[in-house]
């Protein structure tokens, strides 16, 4: 089986300029956990994934810093402190530039499988030859054909 059997081809996205707010309400508004991050010509940059987002607006603690005599206190930061400046930082800021996996639309199931098990993803982006995004595909979309059409075909 390969990819481009399963994967989904109406990718929603974001560019490296939005900000942290209008990619949560994409999130939000789309009922999904990360997307691709792409330029103008719909050329793969990073990803982001609502993970990303919590790890970035989880506030500081407080520490105490001893330096020979000279101490210095930084006082715990709230998350409504947090958020306040935030929000308006670019998606450019937090996403995830190193270290993506891709796969390609020819590319058998067991690749696909082979990341997600590996590398716990729960979204990896479908390029085509000239790194373009041209589907997405999640764990949940390789469950589900798994069981609508791999199991399917066991029980005849």
């Amino acid at each position: 089986m390969k990819i481009i059997d399963f994967m989904i081809k109406d990718v929603i996205s974001v560019t490296k300029d939005a900000t942290i707010k209008e990619l949560l309400e994409k999130l939000v508004t789309n009922g999904i956990g990360g997307v691709p991050v792409l330029d103008k010509d719909n050329q793969l940059l990073g990803v982001i994934s609502d993970g990303d987002v919590i790890r970035y607006l989880q506030p500081k603690g407080r520490n105490v810093y001893d330096m020979f005599a000279m101490v210095l206190v930084s006082e715990k930061e709230s998350l409504t402190y947090k958020l306040k400046y935030a929000l308006d930082k670019q998606v450019n800021e937090i996403m995830r530039k190193k270290g993506i996996h891709t796969v390609h639309p020819d590319d058998n199931i067991e690749k696909a499988l082979a990341i997600f098990s590996r590398y716990h993803f729960k979204k990896i982006p479908v390029i085509n030859d000239s790194n373009q995004v041209v589907g997405v595909l999640s764990r949940g979309d390789l469950i589900r054909f798994i069981t609508t059409e791999l199991i399917a075909k066991t029980d005849d």
